[in-house]
C-alpha cells in the first residue's frame, strides 16, 4: 500500500497513480509528456511523491531530447562502457571540461554541438577510435591502450557481423552442439570447397590461412578464441534459421554439418592435414610454426573438384562418402 502526505487532509493517506498529459516549458521549448500522478484516495488531490518527481522529471528530458534531436541518456550512457574508458578520460580526450561527461550522464543537457559529438561517438567506433588517437598524450598509457583494445575489437565485430561468413557461422553454431572453435573453422573451410564445387561459387570472400592445426578463418578464430579449446556456448549466440541463403547453399551446409561437424576438431585437423591446400600452403614450414599464409581460393578450387570427380559426387549428399573415407584413413 502506499502512503504520503496530503496537504489537503493534512494527514498520511494513501494513494493511486494515474497518467496524464503535462506541459512545461523547457529551455524555452514549451514540452508535452506524459506524466505519473499520484492522487490522494480520500480527496483525489494531487500528491507530492518524490520517486514519482525524479520519474517525471527524466520522462520530461526524454521528451525534449526526442522533440530536438538529441542523444538518448542511455545513449550517452553507454559510450565509455562500449570502448572501456573511464568518463573523466574521455571528457580530456574531448578537450572538454574534466567533469562535462559525467554532467552529461548524470543528465544535463548537451548543447546540439556536444549532443552532435556524442552521437557520432556512440554510432560510430572509427570516428571514436580517430579521437582516441588523436588524443592518447591526454591520457594515461594504460587507458589508451585498454580502450583502443576494446575498439578494435568493436570494430572487427562489427565488420564480421556484416559479412556472410557471419550468417554461416551463425547457422553451424545453432545446428551444433558441443562444437570446438577448431572444428567450426574446419566446417566454414569445407562449406567453402564443396560450395565452389556443386554451386561454383564461393560461399563467402574471406580467406583461410595454413596455422599449424589446419585452415582457420582468422575473425572467427579471435571472435570465439575465448573458448580455447572447449566447445562454444551456443546459449551466448543469438537463434538463426538459415533463411537468408539459397535452397542450394542450404543443403551443401547441412551435408558439411550432417557429415564432418559431426567429427572432433582434432580428427578434422587430420583431415586438412592430408589434403593439398594446407601442405602445399604451409610448404617446407616445421610443423609447429605459426603461419598466416594464405590458402588461395584456386587452390581450394582445384582440389574439392577434383575430390568430386574421384568420389564421383553427384550431389551434396555424397559428401557422407568424401568423410568416411578420410575417417577410415585415420
Amino acid at each position: 500500500m502506499s502512503i504520503a502526505f496530503c496537504e489537503e487532509c493534512r494527514d498520511d493517506v494513501t494513494y493511486s497513480i494515474i497518467r496524464r498529459v503535462e506541459k512545461h516549458t523547457l529551455k524555452g521549448d514549451i514540452i508535452e509528456y506524459n506524466a505519473s500522478i499520484a492522487k490522494c484516495e480520500k480527496c483525489n488531490s494531487d500528491i507530492y511523491v518524490g520517486k514519482l518527481m525524479d520519474t517525471n522529471l527524466k520522462v520530461l528530458y526524454d521528451a525534449y531530447r526526442t522533440k530536438n534531436d538529441i542523444i538518448s541518456l542511455e545513449h550517452i550512457c553507454e559510450i565509455p562502457v562500449k570502448y572501456s574508458i573511464g568518463k573523466r578520460p574521455l571528457s580530456l580526450l574531448l578537450k572538454w571540461g574534466e567533469l562535462t561527461f559525467t554532467r552529461y550522464c548524470d543528465g544535463d543537457l548537451p548543447s546540439n554541438q556536444y549532443a552532435n559529438v556524442l552521437r557520432r561517438l556512440y554510432n560510430e567506433p572509427d570516428y571514436y577510435l580517430m579521437v582516441l588517437e588523436s588524443g592518447k598524450c591526454l591520457i594515461k598509457e594504460s587507458t589508451y591502450k585498454k580502450s583502443k583494445t576494446a575498439t578494435q575489437k568493436l570494430i572487427s565485430e562489427l565488420i564480421f557481423d556484416d559479412h556472410k561468413l557471419s550468417n554461416v557461422v551463425k547457422y553451424i553454431l545453432s545446428e551444433c552442439s558441443e562444437l570446438t572453435n577448431m572444428a567450426l573453422n574446419k566446417s566454414l573451410y569445407y562449406i567453402q570447397g564443396f560450395t565452389k564445387v556443386f554451386n561454383d561459387a564461393f560461399m563467402f570472400e574471406e580467406d583461410c590461412e595454413a596455422w599449424v592445426h589446419g585452415p582457420v578463418y582468422r575473425d572467427v578464430y579471435q571472435r570465439y578464441s575465448s573458448y580455447g579449446f572447449g566447445s562454444i556456448d551456443i546459449d551466448n549466440e543469438a537463434k538463426f534459421d538459415g533463411s537468408c541463403f539459397s535452397a542450394e547453399e542450404k543443403i551443401i551446409i547441412d551435408s558439411v554439418i550432417r557429415h564432418l561437424s559431426c567429427y572432433s576438431g582434432k580428427v578434422l585437423e587430420s583431415f586438412t592435414h592430408v589434403e593439398a591446400p594446407w601442405i602445399k600452403t604451409r610448404g617446407d614450414l616445421p610443423s609447429n610454426l605459426n603461419s598466416n599464409r594464405t590458402i588461395s581460393k584456386d587452390m581450394i578450387s582445384d582440389y574439392f573438384k577434383a575430390v568430386r570427380n574421384k568420389y564421383n559426387m553427384l550431389s551434396p549428399a555424397d559428401i557422407k562418402s568424401y568423410s568416411m573415407d578420410m575417417f577410415s584413413r585415420i
